[in-house]
């Protein structure tokens, strides 16, 4: 593991304002940002180009939630833009998951409440591929969820939904976060935080997953959270606790170029975690001196030569240059006429 820093904290620069939980970023060409958002019944806040948030909330949450048996607010952690501009929003409830659309309008509505006959446990992440596949990450089945914050216990899994069938495809993940498919459209690849590795699938044409292979072991302080890749293939990690980024070539080589952590906070969470004692308080702590706690990279701008990094614990989101440009996201040129219409009728924050 090579360490290099082509990332200056003092290169950061900070977007958006008052975001609640903006856990997972997604850029658009249109020069909008779009984090969940933890406000009320929740939804997703919207960080326009010149700096203006607006919260696209859900607005019929409470009457959805009673049909369905919850009692929480809507707890958007993964988040995927689809053509039109309605959203994907993985719950990450306290005892249930499940996922849900946020309609352009406003309305949210069920998608996906279970899968081979149980109820979703809390979802972490949703993304759709240029197939039109659905690709869903629960990260563990233990309740509360931190009891899985620990190398031995691997009961996350990965759910697919093609042409309105839903299936688990893969299982026994150490803490699953994260899945993307690559640019090769061949593999899926994933992170298992707690295990601290990124793993990757071959896509069979079902989707199915097969030929479970780690891509890379990462070493200590590090806990894969977000992840993308660039134009050369290449995969991006977020690591949670060490406010790391993290560059994974075709050979498992890993760098990292950023990070921002208290040398004595990470041997605390260390030690944790090496004795599986890791709990909410090692999480819930920012000991960056400008980061609070980064789960997510996307790449943004015209070119996609910048990337935002969505984070845990702060009401803003940092902004960096990238040394190379980041692979096109499916979601890049949908047209989201409908979405922005709303927005229009919205104060901002």
């Amino acid at each position: 593991m090579t360490v290099v820093n082509p990332f200056p904290l003092d290169s950061l620069r900070f977007v958006g304002h008052g975001l609640s939980r903006p856990e997972c970023a997604l850029a658009h060409s249109s020069g909008m940002t779009f984090v969940p958002d933890w406000t009320g019944n929740g939804g997703v806040s919207v960080i326009f180009a010149d700096g203006t948030v607006k919260r696209h909330l859900a607005r019929n949450w409470i009457p959805v939630a009673r049909s369905l048996g919850l009692d929480e607010p809507l707890r958007p952690n993964g988040i995927c833009l689809l053509d039109g501009g309605d959203f994907l929003l993985a719950h990450l409830g306290a005892e249930r998951g499940g996922v849900f659309k946020l309609a352009s309008d406003g309305t949210v509505s069920p998608v996906l409440m279970e899968v081979a006959g149980e109820p979703l446990p809390p979802s972490n992440f949703v993304t759709v591929d240029a197939s039109g596949r659905v690709w869903v990450t629960v990260s563990t089945r233990q309740t509360p969820r931190a009891f899985a914050y620990r190398a031995d216990i691997a009961d996350g899994f990965i759910v697919v939904v093609r042409d309105g069938d839903a299936r688990i495809v893969a299982d026994g993940l150490g803490y699953t976060n994260e899945c993307m498919p690559h640019p090769d459209g061949k593999r899926l690849f994933v992170n298992e935080t707690f295990s601290r590795r990124l793993t990757s699938f071959d896509i069979e044409a079902d989707g199915s997953l097969t030929n479970r292979t780690t891509v890379a072991e990462l070493g200590a302080g590090i806990f894969p959270d977000g992840l993308a890749f660039d134009v050369k293939g290449d995969a991006w990690l977020t690591s949670i606790v060490s406010n790391r980024v993290l560059r994974v070539d075709a050979s498992g080589k890993v760098d990292i170029l950023l990070e921002d952590a208290d040398q004595g906070h990470l041997d605390w969470v260390e030690q944790a975690w090496r004795k599986h004692a890791m709990g909410r308080p090692h999480l819930d702590k920012a000991a960056g001196r400008v980061l609070r706690n980064i789960s997510n990279l996307a790449f943004c701008g015209s070119d996609l030569d910048q990337a935002v990094l969505g984070c845990l614990l702060d009401e803003k989101i940092a902004k960096v240059s990238m040394p190379v440009s980041g692979h096109r996201p499916v979601h890049w040129t949908y047209a989201i006429a409908p979405l922005i219409r709303t927005l229009e009728t919205i104060d901002p924050v």
